[in-house]
């Protein structure tokens, strides 16, 4: 946890009497999911293939109709190969997460997501290197193959995460020490 005092953000939005017993923010920064497996190969090609179609029709002597109809996927492929790395990264740089005796809360400027521990069935721990890891409250489909075999390519975990938090083993363990609590 760090040393210093949680952000208003998470204090503001609080019950009363209810405190914070761990307060975290996400790792900052480049951050690389299973799901990126399938997904960087996945937007080089779209990116090649969207920037040589329209290259080719730029330089032939082509419709102007045509001309436009690429400018989209260049679009797409310009978001899918860079753009949805910067969008992560500043949507999880506005983001905190917190820990109260009764709920997990995941809080950014416009948003609240409260996680009830008395009342969650599913809790997964992963851990990754540097002592990083992430919590997922419920199932998450989003970070690789889902239950039918499909691939998903959202920004982040379907389900409520404490993603690329410090400690992680530690904050996993105290989860399930509260909810043994509220049994």
């Amino acid at each position: 946890m760090p040393v210093n005092q949680p952000p208003e953000l998470l204090t503001r939005r609080l019950d009363p009497k209810e405190k914070l017993i761990w307060w975290d923010r996400p790792k900052l920064g480049l951050m690389l999911r299973r799901s990126d497996l399938f997904m960087i190969p996945f937007s080089i090609f779209w990116a090649g293939f969207a920037f040589a179609w329209e290259s080719a029709v730029i330089a032939g002597d082509a419709p102007w109709l045509l001309k436009l109809w690429g400018i989209p996927f260049v679009v797409i492929g310009v978001y899918i190969l860079f753009g949805r790395f910067i969008s992560d990264a500043w949507r999880r740089s506005r983001m905190y997460y917190g820990l109260t005796e009764k709920r997990a809360i995941i809080a950014t400027p416009k948003s609240l997501q409260s996680i009830e521990l008395s009342g969650l069935t599913e809790l997964s721990l992963r851990e990754g290197g540097n002592d990083r890891g992430s919590i997922t409250f419920g199932r998450d489909i989003a970070s690789g193959r889902g239950r039918n075999g499909s691939y998903h390519w959202t920004e982040g975990p379907s389900a409520p995460t404490f993603e690329g938090i410090a400690d992680a083993a530690r904050v996993y363990a105290e989860i399930r020490k509260l909810q043994n609590k509220s049994d």
